[in-house]
């Protein structure tokens, strides 16, 4: 069997910047429904489309075909006083509390990363942590069976057959 749209595709995969460090070694293999139901990145799907078990790619995924360039219009500096009283940098926020300048509520509010805390001003970074990073995947098919009627309805894979999956690819 190879892969293709409406398979279910289980493979180990690693993950590497630019440089070399290690950004994810999955200890274990992931699951995900083929053919564009946004469970991985467009250009993986690509690259696994016709192989079959035990095949290996290596792919170098580019910002714009991952979590996209790095937007230093997604920084922003905001009054204190809008936080909790427990706040420290890595804390991520879906939405700025209680900000009235916050525009309406978009269909996926960016999530806000506190990135500096000073005595009356937290700075907050709205981009992805991989927001400009070039990605080299390895991946290796250990997996490949036909989706039930239920998985193609829905879109994703049936819930017990996720239990062996870490995180998606993007």
């Amino acid at each position: 069997m190879q892969v293709i749209k409406g398979v279910v595709v289980t493979v180990t995969y690693q993950v590497w910047d630019a440089q070399g460090e290690v950004i994810q070694d999955a200890q274990e293999p992931m699951v995900y429904l083929h053919g564009g139901f946004g469970d991985v990145f467009v250009v993986i799907e690509r690259a696994l489309e016709g192989k079959s078990v035990n095949e290996e790619v290596w792919i170098q995924v580019e910002p714009e075909d991952a979590f996209g360039e790095y937007d230093p219009n997604l920084i922003r500096i905001e009054d204190r006083s809008l936080f909790p009283e427990q706040i420290e940098v890595g804390m991520q926020f879906e939405g700025i509390p209680e900000d009235p300048d916050e525009e309406a509520v978009s269909e996926e509010p960016p999530i806000w990363t506190i990135t500096g805390v000073a005595e009356d001003k937290v700075v907050l970074d709205g981009n992805h942590p991989l927001a400009g990073v070039a990605l080299r995947y390895y991946l290796k098919v250990c997996d490949i069976r036909s989706a039930s009627e239920d998985e193609l309805q829905r879109g994703s894979v049936a819930p017990e057959a996720l239990s062996v999956t870490t995180q998606p690819l993007h």
